[in-house]
């Protein structure tokens, strides 16, 4: 079951779009049982695809972090 909220962006407080997938519409493998937790940003291009099971980030992107902070967020 897909489901998706309106919430505000992480990166810019704009308005971010959050989408839950299951295993039948996630395009990702990565995860048990591919329950997918993404969160984009069309205002800054922030993207965030992370796995609800276990907390691992899948996918990141978001074109105004600094790359040294990059570095230090994904540890």
């Amino acid at each position: 079951m897909n489901r998706t909220f309106k919430v505000p962006c992480p990166n810019c407080g704009g308005s971010a779009t959050r989408n839950y997938f299951t295993s039948k519409e996630s395009r990702y493998n990565a995860c048990p049982q591919n329950q997918i937790i993404q969160v984009e940003c069309a205002d800054c291009d922030y993207l965030m695809v992370m796995c609800s099971v276990s907390g691992n980030v899948v996918e990141a992107y978001g074109s105004g972090i600094p790359v040294l902070a990059k570095k230090t967020l994904v540890r």
